[in-house]
């Protein structure tokens, strides 16, 4: 059995959001008791990343450092079509994604 379904989110722009509840609840929906939960991202510059939760202070220290590592409005970017944040948000969904990964 396979079953699919798309969750539209809507956030307040850069910084972390914690989709487990819509995640818990497209499953339960589904009836399936058994199986795989994939989630896609339909989103060039967003990522997914999977973090303890237990204390808020975990995310803002994340997104802190991500600021650190991919800066808005670098000087030494070039790609900047959607503004000064267009290639850090690139950056930092490509950082999350490769350390994630390992």
């Amino acid at each position: 059995m396979v079953e699919q379904k798309i969750l539209e989110l809507r956030t307040k722009g850069r910084g972390t959001t914690d989709i487990v509840a819509e995640v818990q609840r497209a499953v339960a929906e589904s009836g399936i008791r058994k199986g795989l939960c994939t989630v896609f991202l339909q989103h060039t510059s967003a990522s997914l990343i999977l973090c303890e939760n237990a204390d808020p202070d975990v995310r803002k220290d994340l997104e802190m450092l991500l600021e650190r590592l991919a800066p808005d409005g670098d000087p030494a970017y070039v790609h900047d079509t959607e503004g000064p944040d267009d290639m850090a948000g690139h950056a930092r969904s490509i950082v999350v994604t490769v350390v994630g990964d390992k």
